[in-house]
């Protein structure tokens, strides 16, 4: 891990992901980045904005709409030397990328003996309630988890989200790079100057002693919620950001489990089969003669994401429904 050696400053999610793009493809001049609407328009969220004037539309390339065949550029690009970043605009659209990234960029490098890699990066989006509907909102990180040979990053803030994207350039690994489309514009410190952060290290946002907290991209900033909320009942939460879903950090989930004794996994993505499953049984491997409750787990409900606000937004956890599971599971009810 580099160490940051500017100033603080707080900037937004948008502009930390733009700046560490910025600073790599200065680096490094076999970086380019292709996807749909990325170069005048910057993406419908504007996070690659300005790019395109200072690296050219060489580098910074629209694509037709076609995520099958810019992906399969990419890894085609990237196990001939480049290290390229392809924006898929939507995570939901993954599915359309599925063999290029799992049975070609995941394997190429095994099949290969070693000889070949693919450092590629795809960026792409989860998260729901930014009334997109069904087709726009889902969670699919866990997709891509269950696949050998890819790594998964879904950052939490500004501050990760640059240094982690820094180190997904720079690994030799097909990496999937998952930004929630609500946190765009959320603002946090990020220092100026270089630096990265290690994949499979954990973050310990906050300590605590009653339950842990373990909480991926968007549902961190609803777990840490739900910790405030528990102090000022009594309880104390310990909540921990995985940052990355693979590599990842078990060590650092056992050991808070056997601390607190209670622990409850919050992700967006389904339930059903998700990564809340994975990690509840990393916990009850590793801890389980520790644990005074089962391993509680919240993730999106079970059904397509409605476009009804007042539907969608009983469809994700809330910071109020951790609270209410953490007094269950901690015998408050």
């Amino acid at each position: 891990m580099s160490t940051p050696n500017g100033t603080p400053r707080e900037i937004s999610w948008a502009q930390a992901i733009n700046e560490a793009l910025t600073e790599e493809m200065r680096r490094d001049e076999r970086i380019f980045i292709i996807g749909e609407d990325i170069a005048e328009a910057g993406t419908p969220f504007k996070v690659l904005s300005g790019l395109v004037d200072e690296f050219g539309t060489e580098r910074v390339i629209d694509s037709p709409i076609s995520e099958p065949g810019i992906t399969g550029i990419v890894v085609g690009a990237a196990m001939t030397g480049m290290r390229p970043v392809v924006d898929i605009m939507f995570g939901d659209f993954i599915t359309l990328t599925m063999d290029q990234m799992v049975n070609q960029a995941a394997k190429t490098h095994y099949m290969s003996g070693g000889k070949l890699k693919v450092p590629m990066v795809m960026r792409t989006t989860l998260g729901a309630t930014r009334r997109s509907a069904a087709q726009h909102s889902q969670s699919l990180h866990a997709w891509f988890s269950h696949v050998p040979g890819l790594k998964v990053v879904v950052p939490s803030n500004p501050y990760d989200a640059k240094g982690l994207l820094k180190t997904a350039i720079r690994d030799d690994n097909p990496v999937a790079f998952f930004e929630d489309k609500m946190l765009f514009q959320a603002k946090g410190n990020v220092p100026e100057g270089e630096y990265t952060i290690p994949f499979g290290v954990a973050n310990i946002l906050r300590e605590g002693s009653d339950v842990t907290l373990v909480a991926t991209s968007s549902m961190v900033q609803v777990a840490e919620q739900a910790a405030m909320m528990l102090e000022e009942i009594g309880l104390s939460a310990e909540v921990i950001d995985p940052r990355t879903m693979f590599p990842l950090d078990k060590a650092t989930l056992i050991e808070s489990a056997r601390k607190t004794s209670r622990a409850i996994i919050i992700d967006e993505g389904y339930e059903r089969y998700g990564v809340t499953a994975e990690l509840a049984a990393v916990i009850a491997d590793g801890a389980f003669y520790y644990l005074d409750a089962p391993v509680k787990r919240m993730g999106a409900m079970d059904v397509p994401i409605p476009f009804s606000p007042v539907l969608e937004d009983l469809t994700v956890p809330t910071p109020q429904t951790v609270l209410e599971a953490a007094k269950t599971l901690c015998g408050r009810v």
